[in-house]
């Protein structure tokens, strides 16, 4: 089975759902400033920054194909886990953390139907921030093999929009891209009690591909 160090790209990368209001104008932007360089001292100066931002969106929103991964939970996003923690009910929380380096697209942890998509307002501390608990976020919540399995996807201080690609009732398969957070966010998971966890704080994680929990 892969693990977070393994390549998992099947050769094509296109565009997250949902990256075009910041995708659009920076490229444009780019392109239109590159066509007028020659001409324009100020359109020169300008074609620099705005075609290394252009090309900074591109990759901020790329949405790589990837080899899923055999396992009952696996990662729903890529990023680092920032803690593992016990709950009060029984169950066990694992925050992965999404720097803006990371792919932003989210993907389904196991194969079930999502029974609840909610929105919830609120602000954008950054996201390993304790006080991101109070932030902007969506909740999901899947009916599993295991159960209800609870997600919520977390906004930060840059991340300003959490974009849900499937609505409730839908059924999904395990790694299937579920949504989209814009830069850099935090995604929550909570395991159901007696499912022991298989990944620590500090590790790196790809969504799809590192299992979450151990047999």
């Amino acid at each position: 089975m892969p693990d977070s160090h393994t390549p998992v790209t099947r050769g094509r990368v296109r565009l997250a759902r949902g990256a075009s209001p910041w995708l659009l104008p920076t490229v444009a932007t780019a392109a239109l400033s590159l066509g007028r360089a020659r001409r324009s001292g100020r359109a020169a100066a300008l074609a620099v920054p705005a075609t290394a931002l252009a090309a900074g969106m591109l990759w901020f929103f790329r949405d790589p194909e990837r080899e899923i991964s055999e396992g009952r939970v696996i990662s729903p996003a890529d990023g680092v886990v920032q803690s593992v923690m016990p709950w009060k009910d029984g169950r066990t929380r694992v925050a992965i953390f999404m720097s803006p380096l990371n792919v932003h697209v989210n993907r389904a942890p196991l194969a079930g139907t999502i029974t609840s998509v909610e929105h919830l307002p609120g602000g954008f501390v950054p996201a390993f921030n304790k006080e991101s608990e109070n932030n902007e976020r969506v909740v999901w919540h899947f009916d599993t093999e295991l159960g209800d399995i609870e997600m919520i996807q977390i906004a930060g201080a840059v991340a300003r929009r959490i974009v849900p690609y499937v609505p409730s009732g839908t059924k999904v398969e395990q790694g299937e891209r579920i949504g989209l957070i814009r830069f850099g966010s935090r995604v929550d998971l909570y395991l159901p009690e007696g499912v022991e966890v298989a990944v620590e704080v500090g590790q790196p994680t790809l969504a799809g591909v590192t299992r979450i929990d151990r047999d």
